[in-house]
């Protein structure tokens, strides 16, 4: 065998041995892409319901809660940015850094301070790498999010909120995460959470469809409602923004590893290709070699005659 045609049968192993990679990581992502849809769409209902009850409790009573008041000249704002812990998802956690970049730009042109909490190693490794300064950060749950992690994410978010920002608070709380559209697009988008609005939580839905809140009896105040409700808002928008970047850190990480596997197919066809002529190529100089040879031996043989 010569060297050539032993580098392609060479490099033809290799392809296939990550293509067997690329090809069971594709299985597993889209194993998991239902059962992630199917969290999004059982936590979406209770979200949007404490949202819509939130809303009409903020809206419903004159109430001025910490976490419903403007604050007359904000000055910090937080961002909660959702990214991975894994890569080979194709562009999944760079968009969603990209997306929290514009908002970080839009908000300091506002005048105001930004301070970054990051999900995911991806983000953290994107801030550490640039030296830029993060508050807080977890990991190691991106793909499989549950509630506790929700609450763990929202309770020190929650507390900065209704810190005073001379004491290291924010006046405003922002989320940028990837939201699930289909199999085939995910869209980085970012929401403010507090302070909460109508138009914030509802999205103007209930106004142009020309729908009106529930009225509401408080016991023992508003204030105490709010103050129970309020937070379990701020979890559940955070668990459902956790679940729908899951199922698209699943549907962009098969779409790139259905295009790896394709790849490697082409490559292996195409490497394949220059093998069988390289092996043709050695076969046509051997024989050159054979009839050179007899050749040869038929000239010395006649002129020893």
């Amino acid at each position: 065998m010569g060297a050539q045609l032993r580098v392609y049968k060479r490099r033809i192993k290799t392809v296939t041995a990550t293509k067997k990679i690329t090809k069971a990581m594709e299985m597993i992502s889209a194993s998991r892409i239902v059962k992630a849809q199917r969290q999004v769409a059982a936590s979406s209902p209770y979200a949007d319901e404490l949202t819509r009850a939130v809303a009409a409790v903020a809206t419903g009573s004159n109430t001025n809660h910490p976490l419903t008041t403007e604050a007359e000249n904000p000055t910090r704002a937080a961002v909660l940015l959702v990214t991975s812990d894994r890569g080979l998802a194709g562009g999944y956690s760079s968009n969603a850094i990209k997306a929290a970049d514009r908002l970080t730009e839009r908000l300091r042109a506002e005048g105001k301070e930004v301070v970054h909490y990051i999900i995911g190693r991806k983000g953290v490794a994107y801030y550490g790498f640039r030296e830029r300064p993060i508050a807080g950060s977890w990991t190691g749950f991106t793909d499989k999010p549950v509630y506790a992690d929700a609450k763990s994410v929202a309770d020190p978010l929650i507390d900065q909120v209704l810190k005073d920002t001379a004491d290291g608070g924010v006046d405003e709380l922002h989320i940028v995460f990837t939201e699930f559209v289909s199999m085939l697009t995910q869209a980085p988008v970012e929401r403010r959470l507090l302070p909460l609005s109508l138009d914030d939580a509802t999205g103007g839905e209930a106004r142009k469809e020309g729908e009106i809140l529930p009225l509401y009896d408080f016991e023992p105040s508003a204030e105490g409602v709010l103050d129970a409700l309020l937070p379990r808002y701020v979890e559940s928008r955070i668990f459902n923004a956790l679940l729908q970047g899951a199922a698209s850190e699943h549907a962009a990480r098969r779409r790139a590893m259905k295009s790896a596997t394709d790849n490697a197919e082409e490559l292996i066809k195409t490497l394949t290709r220059l093998a069988n002529q390289a092996r043709q190529a050695e076969i046509t100089q051997e024989i050159s070699e054979i009839v050179g040879g007899s050749s040869a031996l038929a000239d010395a043989s006649a002129g020893s005659d």
